[in-house]
């Protein structure tokens, strides 16, 4: 569905740089999708023709290692995908799939390129979003390989309570298996920990849905690792 990105309300702040005209040709070279939790987003080892942002919704990315598919981190709209591609290969080198209801712009590649290299202003946003992901990539890579359980368990609560939903009270995206993935851990590991975390107070466990009840020692747990 081609999409009015003058109309949009869910602008990036790169996208809000631009001019009329380049808004316009924005407009002219970008697709709205709708995708249903489980779908996939980004392919990895596919042809890269379209820089995707994330409009709505939340996406896990993955990517196939040597021995299993690693989840890398969990992302939230509104957020851009597939840039390390835009710049450095034709190839999608890992995948994105949705874990809650979501829709995507779908841009096409040169006319991305073509705003980078025309508007200074977008391109200083654009590299900031790379540098801001790039960081917190480097601080999720030393948590994941130096702390213990615990601390990465406390690391993904606080982080699905704040910067995801903003909310004490959230319902899990992914399975205990996706979570283990995600933080280096087998499923049971999560299982135990969760069980520990709400016999002493911390939670509060319904299913799916967790209600945070001491994010003080859940903050104590993660600075300990």
């Amino acid at each position: 569905m081609k999409t009015e990105c003058r109309a949009c309300k869910i602008k990036s702040k790169a996208a809000k740089t631009l001019t009329e005209e380049e808004i316009d040709r924005l407009s002219v070279n970008c697709a709205l999708v709708n995708f249903r939790r489980g779908e996939p987003l980004i392919r990895q080892g596919t042809l890269s023709t379209n820089v995707v942002y994330l409009r709505k919704g939340l996406a896990k990315i993955h990517i196939a290692g040597p021995y299993y598919e690693q989840i890398v981190r969990i992302v939230k709209a509104p957020s851009y995908m597939a840039l390390p591609t835009t710049f450095g290969d034709k190839i999608n080198q890992y995948s994105v799939t949705v874990i809650e209801d979501s829709e995507a712009c779908f841009i096409d590649v040169n006319t991305f390129r073509y705003l980078l290299s025309k508007n200074p202003a977008f391109s200083y946003e654009i590299m900031i979003e790379l540098c801001k992901n790039e960081l917190e990539n480097f601080c999720r890579c030393a948590n994941r390989t130096q702390k213990q359980i615990r601390g990465k368990m406390a690391d993904m609560l606080i982080e699905m309570s704040g910067h995801i939903y903003q909310s004490d009270t959230f319902s899990l995206p992914v399975s205990q298996e996706e979570i283990g993935n995600l933080i280096d851990s087998s499923r049971e590991s999560v299982n135990r920990v969760l069980n520990e975390f709400e016999r002493d107070g911390i939670l509060n466990i319904s299913g799916r849905t967790i209600t945070l009840l001491n994010k003080k020692s859940l903050s104590m747990i993660s600075a300990n690792g």
